[in-house]
């Protein structure tokens, strides 16, 4: 296992009713809040007002930054800077999912940085001051609510990329599985692949013996096999809701990757197809991932995807690259039985730009992904192919 620091100085405000701590956890840190939300959804379920009302109780100005993308742009967070810098904030609520929270960071980090905002996306200037941020999750997938990451979209040079820092790790978060009861089945179902694919991006490398960590992120992907079928069947079952959001938290807040040299290979993929086609992410990743796994399939990864077969998918035989195939070939059944499009040309994609989406998902990655196993422009470009 290799050097690694842990620190994750999130509080979780976990369950029913935890709404109600909300103002006095703002007001431990500022009292002119910046209040960022999607496309209104937090009306519908009423949390939208039972927050006002907690910031008239309160005293807490406020001011509003509504909605924001599905996959946020760097417009939304420069507006976002605008309204901080013109009411003098102090302090951000995103309410929502990992694109309100991703984006609300981004405006954390350009507000105090005197160039522009996308500067920090691309890595020309890196986060030296943040205004604090708390969260109100509405959407089991990003794990955002309790990492210091975020990916913006630039949708005019067609790039959408991370930036992260300990600074953005958000002071608390609110995790409420009911506010995840209105979620449509096709958003249940591609923020489970998010939550499954982050937790494969941690699980899938080499040389680390890293068998804990291992062991949890099976814990992790068998857990959302199992509950999220439910939460499909019965929205409002509240266990099947409470497991996958904690399931989204723990995939990705640093836990699964200690000890390890990760690279995120389909996520560097898949934030191509985001870019050029504005797809929803954990679709891109579900469609992804089977074809990345038989690409890499090899006597090299043969054992950890055999093993991802056997604990996870309760897979024995005696072949032990069947074993491998079989765990892949049932990944993709249990992504397609959540009612997820299999193929890029499912979700409109087609072969005009797989060439230049290619060289673009190595050269941000420096020329190359450096995952669980080492992939160039023209490797990226076959698994592109392999799933149209």
């Amino acid at each position: 296992m290799f050097n690694f620091n842990f620190h994750i100085p999130t509080k979780i405000l976990f369950g029913q009713g935890k709404i109600a701590h909300l103002a006095d956890e703002i007001s431990a840190y500022g009292s002119r809040v910046l209040f960022c939300y999607g496309g209104g959804s937090i009306k519908k379920i009423g949390l939208y007002d039972e927050i006002i009302e907690q910031f008239s109780s309160k005293g807490i100005f406020y001011q509003e930054l509504s909605g924001i993308s599905p996959n946020p742009r760097i417009e939304e967070v420069r507006e976002g800077i605008k309204l901080i810098r013109e009411h003098q904030l102090n302090f951000i609520l995103p309410v929502g999912g990992g694109s309100t929270i991703d984006c609300a960071k981004a405006i954390s980090a350009g507000a105090a940085y005197q160039g522009d905002a996308w500067d920090l996306v691309i890595g020309k200037a890196k986060p030296q001051q943040t205004i604090p941020i708390g969260t109100v999750l509405t959407l089991s997938a990003t794990g955002s609510e309790m990492n210091g990451g975020a990916v913006i979209s630039n949708m005019e040079t067609k790039q959408k990329l991370s930036l992260g820092s300990p600074l953005l790790l958000p002071k608390f978060s609110i995790l409420d599985p009911s506010y995840t009861f209105s979620v449509s089945a096709a958003q249940t179902a591609a923020g489970t692949a998010d939550i499954m694919s982050h937790t494969f991006e941690n699980y899938f490398s080499l040389n680390d013996d890293a068998f804990l960590q291992n062991r949890l992120a099976e814990a992790i992907l068998r857990t959302c096999i199992y509950y999220a079928p439910k939460a499909l069947a019965n929205p409002h079952n509240y266990d099947a809701r409470a497991n996958l959001m904690w399931a989204g938290t723990w995939a990705i807040n640093g836990l699964l990757s200690a000890g390890k040299n990760t690279d995120w290979s389909v996520h560097a993929m898949e934030h191509e197809l985001s870019a050029f086609y504005d797809i929803t992410h954990g679709v891109g990743l579900a469609i992804l991932t089977p074809h990345w796994l038989n690409y890499v399939l090899n006597e090299t990864t043969v054992q950890r995807i055999a093993t991802f077969g056997t604990a996870v998918w309760g897979i024995y035989t005696d072949d032990i690259y069947e074993t491998a195939k079989l765990a892949i070939q049932k990944t993709s059944e249990f992504f397609a039985s959540l009612g997820i499009p299999m193929r890029l040309r499912d979700v409109g994609i087609g072969e005009e730009h797989l060439q230049e989406m290619a060289e673009a998902a190595v050269r941000h990655k420096g020329g190359k992904i450096d995952g669980f196993q080492e992939l160039g422009a023209e490797d990226v470009l076959a698994i592109y192919k392999a799933a149209l």
